[in-house]
């Protein structure tokens, strides 16, 4: 599909027609692994790109279903917070989980489930969107503050990272998320006073921790301790917004990811990934493309725009990632006997295809 305008109303139909009625949207409507789930990261990037499009009944429906869903998870968070009120942290397996059944409830399958980032990316995306149409929080008020709650009380943990790998690390991309998460929520000033001050006290923390054991020549890095950068820093720069595009640490960060993650266009996870052989993923390059367009170089996030179209199928679906630049190919057979072909449809890289179509004025 090679006209840009055609392959954003593919991705707003094929996301409004996969929208389950509960609200929740599903990850990829075929693949065996991901096939009745809903993640909170991935949902609220899909969101965030249906609200940008003008979809906004739909970003509505899954908020919705969100705050429906944390309510459920109430006493599990209260118990969380009470257990490291009192110093002694909560295992794992008691952390609320990265995604859901359609109809809110917890899986059965298993999965690396301790996950941060979904909750701060909803805080973000939810607030995003109230702002671009004007609608009242009060509306997912008792699920903000209990996501805040849950936060800051375990922002520092080590948990999965956007990969569902290395739950044993302490994450950039995730403080990142759950600091623009908090620092969102604060700006639109619905938090009590008690709650504000807290997530002030943890956004502060995790800026001060990122500045000091996640940054290295001026740009950020993959984990607390690590040297190299992930494909999903750039982010953070845009549509998070919690680094300045114009800012030291921003150019560095997109610049080593361009560096070392990109090639002829599409962008890689990170340097040892071998999920089917280690792929270009279309969402990772639309971050790349945001970050791009936010920095002021319109001409770049076109190509990423453009780079993203290049991997839709005859019938207009994106993938998750592609394989013309493999960096492990020698893993691609396992993951294929595993759980078969890449997801296609990939809602979430439809999403960030919205979203920074709509950005570049959508061309």
């Amino acid at each position: 599909m090679s006209d840009l305008g055609d392959l954003a109303r593919r991705s707003t139909e094929l996301i409004s027609t996969l929208q389950q009625p509960s609200g929740a949207y599903p990850a990829s409507p075929t693949f065996s692994a991901y096939r009745g789930y809903c993640w909170f990261r991935d949902g609220s990037f899909i969101a965030d790109g249906m609200s940008a499009a003008g979809e906004d009944g739909s970003a509505d429906r899954f908020h919705d279903w969100c705050a429906r869903t944390l309510e459920t998870q109430r006493g599990r968070v209260e118990s969380v917070v009470a257990l490291v009120h009192s110093g002694r942290p909560a295992p794992p397996a008691q952390m609320l989980p990265a995604r859901f059944a359609f109809d809110g409830g917890v899986g059965a399958d298993p999965w690396w489930d301790f996950q941060l980032d979904g909750y701060g990316t909803w805080l973000w995306a939810v607030t995003a969107h109230a702002r671009r149409h004007d609608r009242d929080l009060a509306r997912w008020a008792g699920a903000i503050t209990l996501v805040v709650d849950y936060l800051v009380a375990s922002w520092e943990r080590p948990c999965f990272d956007w990969w569902e790998e290395h739950d044993e690390q302490v994450h950039t991309s995730t403080l990142g998320c759950v600091g623009a998460g908090l620092e969102a929520v604060l700006r639109a000033g619905v938090l009590d006073a008690r709650r504000a001050e807290a997530a002030g006290a943890a956004a502060a923390g995790i800026r001060a921790l990122v500045a000091e054991r996640a940054t290295t020549e001026g740009r950020l890095t993959k984990w607390l301790g690590r040297s190299d950068v992930d494909g999903s820093l750039t982010a953070l720069v845009a549509p998070l917004g919690w680094l300045d595009p114009a800012g030291p640490v921003a150019q560095r960060t997109v610049a080593e990811v361009e560096r070392t993650l990109t090639y002829a266009g599409g962008v890689h996870r990170f340097a040892d990934d071998v999920f089917y052989g280690g792929g270009q993923w279309p969402l990772l390059t639309g971050f790349l493309g945001l970050a791009r367009l936010a920095a002021g170089d319109r001409a770049a996030a076109m190509a990423s725009l453009r780079w993203m179209a290049s991997t839709a199928t005859a019938d207009g679906d994106l993938p998750e990632q592609v394989d013309g630049h493999l960096l492990a190919p020698d893993h691609r057979e396992q993951w294929v006997e595993r759980w078969g072909p890449v997801a296609t449809p990939l809602l979430w890289s439809h999403g960030q295809y919205l979203r920074l179509w709509h950005d570049l004025g959508r061309p």
